[in-house]
């Protein structure tokens, strides 16, 4: 870390007691345009639940398989619950640091202020900006495959490529990607938690029709594999959890809120975990019993067959149609971030948000944005891989250790208290896991890498 940092323009709002009016003088770009302050709880609760939930559910049958039931289950609630307790320091940190009159917008300015500059600057803001721009490619390359499913449904014998189904993606995401705010996704995140519901409801349905029917694969829960392997796999399962219980734009949603911001986090973190909770447990539990061990990767997979489908073609078309849109959902959201940089960096505070001198520059460098992601998910389309060791490196950090260290350095709970060690716990233990997790993601890539190849057709 350098000794010394560069002078750095305060990232907050400044509020005052009587009325709680925010000074747009103070915000840079980034803060003025894209984190507008003008949502409800309600907004928040739609952004919270797209930034959080996608179509990775559907992986979580194959990681009951890894678990067991018990195992299994108690890790999914486990997750829940410290999710939803870690967020809710996080938002209890932010309302009171915009009490004391320095309303924080970004993870980036949370670490900066309470840990110090390096750390926003040279830790918490790269990390964060690597973990959200990855799951932009994963995204994409999840929507492309997706897109080449339901070609392959009507012509199995089709010749378009992978890479051409993640191009047409990326090109629907282009055109979304220049919405100018975080608040203006409010609508498209409402139809994003409308369609979570409806894709679980397929994939529960499918899993209950399935394990009732004749044609039902014989239930085995046993967990397969040698001591190694199952150790590898419950700690894969892990990261799988955790993984679907990420967010890591927690500040700047709180950020679209409008002042005053207190007790809202906690009703939107409602909305959401009323969506996580009728979701995972219905998918995981009715995917888990339907195969057992058997469950795949990806339940749809399961649903399939091996080459006799267990259901009929539209009800595939459906489902994928539903998860495939809402996936564009998660990509815009998780380009904020970026587009907040690039609004920082090239835009004009102080002159207006559509004007030319600002629109211009917009459309560009999002533009780059998007396609240089079109390219890497086109490229590389093991990505998933790939994205299992940021899930490590960056979700559990964001997510699981960082909210913990701010709430004891901010409140400074007695070290007699049970907070305090609670906190202290899950951020040890979230380390560990940062650690296992990393090595368990090198380890399958290792095995994997003898069917890597760029822009394959997978």
């Amino acid at each position: 870390m350098q000794g010394e940092m560069e002078t750095v323009v305060p990232n907050y709002i400044n509020i005052s007691k009587a009325d709680k009016e925010t000074d747009p003088g103070e915000l840079d770009a980034g803060a003025l345009f894209v984190l507008k302050s003008r949502g409800s709880w309600l907004h928040c609760g739609y952004h919270l639940t797209t930034s959080i939930v996608g179509p990775v559910i559907f992986s979580l049958p194959f990681a009951l398989a890894l678990l067991g039931w018990g195992p299994g289950i108690l890790s999914i609630t486990l997750a829940a619950l410290v999710t939803f307790y870690s967020y809710n320091l996080l938002s209890v940190v932010l309302e009171h640091q915009a009490q004391l009159g320095k309303r924080q917008l970004r993870f980036r300015d949370m670490a900066r202020d309470i840990l110090g500059p390096g750390w926003g600057k040279y830790f918490v803001g790269p990390l964060q900006f690597a973990t959200c721009y990855g799951a932009v490619i994963a995204c994409t390359l999840l929507g492309g495959q997706s897109l080449k499913f339901i070609y392959l449904l009507y012509d199995s014998n089709g010749e378009m490529k992978l890479y051409q189904f993640i191009i047409i993606f990326g090109a629907a995401t282009l055109v979304l990607a220049q919405m100018p705010s975080f608040h203006s996704l409010r609508h498209i995140n409402l139809v994003s938690l409308i369609l979570i519901l409806a894709y679980s409801a397929c994939a529960t349905a499918g899993s209950i029709y399935i394990g009732n029917s004749k044609n039902a694969p014989p239930k085995d829960y046993s967990i397969n594999g040698s001591q190694e392997n199952r150790f590898f796999g419950a700690i894969n399962a892990i990261s799988i959890i955790s993984t679907t219980y990420g967010s890591g734009i927690i500040p700047e949603i709180q950020a679209t809120l409008v002042p005053p911001v207190k007790g809202k986090m906690f009703k939107g973190l409602c909305i959401c975990y009323a969506v996580i909770v009728t979701t995972y447990f219905s998918v995981a539990i009715s995917g888990y019993w339907a195969f057992g061990n058997q469950a795949k990767g990806i339940i749809l997979t399961n649903f399939a067959g091996d080459g006799n489908p267990l259901l009929p073609s539209w009800f595939f078309l459906i489902t994928n149609i539903f998860t495939l849109m809402q996936l564009i959902a998660i990509t815009v959201i998780y380009l904020q971030p970026t587009n907040e940089l690039f609004e920082k960096w090239f835009a004009n505070s102080k002159m207006d948000q559509f004007s030319i001198r600002n629109v211009v520059p917009r459309l560009i460098f999002r533009s780059l944005s998007v396609i240089i992601a079109t390219l890497f998910a086109a490229m590389l389309p093991f990505f998933g891989d790939i994205l299992a060791l940021f899930g490590a490196f960056g979700i559990i950090p964001l997510d699981f250790i960082l909210p913990m260290v701010f709430y004891n350095i901010t409140f400074k709970p007695s070290k007699q208290s049970l907070l305090f060690w609670i906190n202290t716990l899950v951020a040890i233990i979230s380390s560990i896991l940062v650690v296992i997790g990393a090595i368990a993601s090198v380890r399958q890539i290792v095995l994997d890498a003898k069917t890597y190849s760029l822009f394959a057709n997978m």
